[in-house]
């Protein structure tokens, strides 16, 4: 079967098929909640071993493959940075909360990074050095893990159009640009083109520029993770994956963002929204979402719907095991 007829079974099958399921239930489509699965088809090819994807608020996701962990932007520390209390301090210090990281995180081989803000990032090095995995990031990633004291075999920079085999599994890596605010502007905005001082508060860690990630699992899903609400449309041409971790807008100085996102991605038959919680509170479900943001949320869900009505949209809640 051709790719571009591959694509239109999926996207066809997902009018009448629930592809998602979360410990034996279909996932929700609204937060808390489940509907009935339905029969899914079974792939005669698969990566050996069970594949989940965890969510770990914000965009942070765990994805087991067999006996590989691949983590994206994984922050399990969820500082009160005063974010949220609207009493933000740019100040606040990088405080790893280890006794959380350590019981979530016995193992991982690659972490990928879509950019260096603290609420995805900041957690990085110390996983990195407790588990030995290959950090994949921008140059701005690579130069603070050496920041960091990360060793540099365990770092690699990317920035857009390279495709990483593992195997059962490949990574590509996708160009991307990260949100505005109201003012049009980005949080921290700036690049490391070299080895910084090891950074102590929120605002040493800048943007550093944006990914996005696809990964593909032979006989499996393709999934695309964003970290940030903007995305540079031409650079999605021909991923088509099959699930897509889309965050969540939280202004609109971006202009048509979810229907440039989603046209590009060619409407997958799955929609995750991520980045919606308030991810300065303890990782327990339901997750905790700001008055504001459940509005947005519930806007961007019905967007998605309206855009691409073939979508599945799937509300996530922390460390359930999905499998697409």
């Amino acid at each position: 079967m051709s790719h571009l007829d591959r694509r239109r079974f999926l996207r066809d099958a997902a009018a009448t098929t629930a592809l998602v399921s979360a410990g034996g239930l279909a996932a929700s489509t609204t937060p808390a909640q489940a509907a009935p699965p339905a029969a899914a088809p079974t792939p005669t090819t698969r990566a050996k071993g069970a594949i989940s994807f965890r969510w770990w608020g914000t965009a942070g996701w765990r994805i087991d493959i067999a006996d590989r962990t691949i983590l994206v932007d994984p922050f399990l520390s969820r500082i009160d940075t005063g974010l949220f209390a609207g009493a933000f301090k740019t100040e606040t210090p990088l405080t790893v909360r280890t006794d959380v990281i350590d019981q979530r995180v016995e193992k991982a081989t690659t972490v990928l990074v879509t950019h260096t803000h603290w609420d995805h990032y900041m957690d990085v090095p110390y996983i990195a050095g407790r588990t030995g995995a290959r950090v994949f990031g921008t140059l701005t990633a690579y130069h603070l893990g050496l920041a960091y004291g990360v060793p540099s075999a365990q770092l690699s920079a990317v920035k857009g159009g390279e495709v990483l085999d593992f195997g059962d599994h490949t990574v590509e890596v996708v160009g991307s640009l990260h949100s505005r605010n109201a003012s049009y502007s980005v949080a921290f905005p700036g690049v490391r083109v070299s080895q910084p001082a090891r950074p102590a508060t929120i605002a040493d860690l800048p943007e550093g520029d944006t990914l996005g990630y696809l990964l593909r699992v032979a006989g499996g899903p393709s999934v695309y993770f964003t970290g940030a609400s903007d995305v540079a449309e031409r650079n999605l041409s021909g991923l088509t994956p099959d699930v897509a971790m889309v965050a969540m807008q939280s202004a609109t100085t971006t202009a048509d963002y979810l229907p440039r996102l989603l046209a590009g991605l060619d409407y997958p038959k799955v929609v995750v929204p991520v980045h919606w919680d308030n991810f300065e509170t303890p990782l327990r479900n339901p997750p905790v979402v700001a008055p504001a943001d459940r509005a947005r949320l519930d806007d961007m869900i019905a967007a998605v719907r309206r855009i691409s009505p073939r979508s599945r949209v799937l509300v996530p809640e922390y460390e359930t095991a999905y499998h697409f």
